[in-house]
Order: C-alpha cells, then sequence, then structure tokens
C-alpha cells in the first residue's frame, strides 16, 4: 500500500503564511496559501493507493470536505508541534505490513509529480526518502516504518532541520536517499521566485503545474513583470489600495 499524505491549514487570515503576510499583506498571503492547497490536492489526487489529507485545526472539517470529493480520507492533525503531527501521521499510515507512505506539505505548489512517484520507488529500499528544500527543510519525507526519532527535538521552521534529520536518521540506523532539491514559498523572496519560475516555463511553452496559484499571482500583478515585483514590496509596507493589489473573489 502506497499512501500520500498531504498536510494543510484552513487559510484563515492571520492563521497561515504569517511571514508572507509581513511582506504582501494578510489577504493576500491567505489567498495564495489557500491556492497551494488546490494545485497540490489536484495535482496529486490519483497518486499513490491512498490519499491522505491532514487538516488542522479539526473543527475545519467542513471546509476540507472539498477535497474528500477529489478522493482525499480526511485526517484531523493532532494537538502538538509538527514533529509531533508527522509521527501521528506515519503510525496511521503505516498500520499494514509492507506500506510505504510520503508526506508534503503546501509550501511547494510547483512540486512536480515525478518527486513523489520517485520516492515510493526509492523507498522499496530505504528506510526513509527527504526532499531538500532550499531553506533548510524538507518538503517531503518518505518512510517505511514508523520512526519518531527521527522527530524528537528538532529546531522546527529552523535553517537545520534537514541537517538534524539526517541526523536523526543516521543515529537510528535507518538508510536514506535524498531527492532533488526544490523551493518552499514562505516568504516575499520565495514568492518571487515562483513567480519567475511559472513565467519562465510558459515562456518556454510549458504547461505550469498551478493554476490556480498563477490565477492569484495574475490579480496581484506579479505575473506582469520584475517592475511590478518591486512595487509589491513597497505596496506592503502599507495598507494595500484596492486599485493596487485587489484579491477577486
Amino acid at each position: 500500500m502506497k499512501t500520500l499524505g498531504l498536510f494543510g491549514k484552513h487559510p484563515l487570515p492571520g492563521h497561515v503564511k504569517t511571514r508572507l503576510a509581513d511582506e504582501v499583506g494578510t489577504e493576500v498571503a491567505t489567498k495564495l496559501y489557500a491556492a497551494f492547497m488546490d494545485d497540490l490536492a489536484f495535482r496529486f489526487r490519483a497518486a499513490g493507493d491512498n490519499r491522505i489529507l491532514g487538516f488542522w485545526p479539526t473543527d475545519s472539517v467542513n471546509f476540507f470536505d472539498q477535497y474528500a470529493r477529489l478522493g482525499y480520507e480526511l485526517w484531523p492533525q493532532p494537538e502538538g508541534d509538527l514533529g509531533q503531527k508527522i509521527i501521528s501521521f506515519f503510525k496511521y499510515a503505516l498500520k499494514e505490513e509492507g506500506s510505504r507512505a510520503v508526506l508534503i506539505g503546501s509550501d511547494s505548489p510547483t512540486l512536480p509529480s515525478e518527486f513523489v512517484d520517485q520516492a515510493f520507488e526509492l523507498l522499496n529500499e530505504a528506510d526513509c526518502v527527504l526532499g531538500p528544500a532550499t531553506d533548510g527543510g524538507y518538503y517531503l519525507i518518505g518512510l517505511r516504518r514508523p520512526s519518531p526519532a527521527l522527530f524528537e527535538n528538532i529546531a522546527w521552521s529552523g535553517a537545520n532541520v534537514l541537517v538534524q534529520t539526517v541526523q536523526r536518521a543516521t543515529t537510528a540506523g535507518l538508510s536514506l536517499n535524498l531527492l532533488t532539491p526544490w523551493y518552499d514559498v514562505d516568504d516575499l523572496k520565495g514568492l518571487q521566485v515562483l513567480s519567475g519560475h511559472i513565467r519562465a516555463m510558459t515562456h518556454a511553452g510549458q504547461t505550469h503545474p498551478c493554476p490556480m496559484t498563477a490565477s492569484v499571482l495574475e490579480q496581484i500583478h506579479l505575473l506582469e513583470g520584475p517592475a511590478r515585483m518591486g512595487s509589491m514590496r513597497c505596496a506592503a509596507k502599507v495598507a494595500l489600495p484596492p486599485t493596487r493589489c485587489r484579491i477577486e473573489a
């Protein structure tokens, strides 16, 4: 059994993408996070044999019903830090003998589906697979069996999450494989990378994998060129007037 997990939060203003919100405004950051979730959930709707959406907070199940219609099993994340949530997910997903589980978050909207496929393949031999993120964390983790020691005493949101996790795996005697590095979008710099990536794919004649995200970026004029990105930074320092950065329902 191959299970893909996707972690997501209810996109409420002030509760998601808080670092990004400091630079582009709460409304924009919230709309972007919701678009990230939509694009990822749709892209991976057929990944593996089973798909689980780990949602938070637990009282937001009605919002996440839309993802159940895409074939996701809804699983409420437990209380605790990120490590405790990840441990609980793998204990839930790896109950059957011979199972493999891969978990991704909602911070990498352009994540290629091939990376998830490769992670499942690598788990045929490796105990653990990690997808290094360019900010020092990881965008994906895959396991063949629950390994709580991997997630204990990790400085979450720091620049050494990946290194600490690799060290935990080595200490625990787990065989390990790494995927190609990819980027997260947590702040304005990451958003500019995302915008440039989408523009580059478009100009190269490639179909980019995140139409909902691109739609929001177009609405905030972040797909029109570098000059608009500079004005976006300035505009974010004050209340955004409707004509400068408007999000449509």
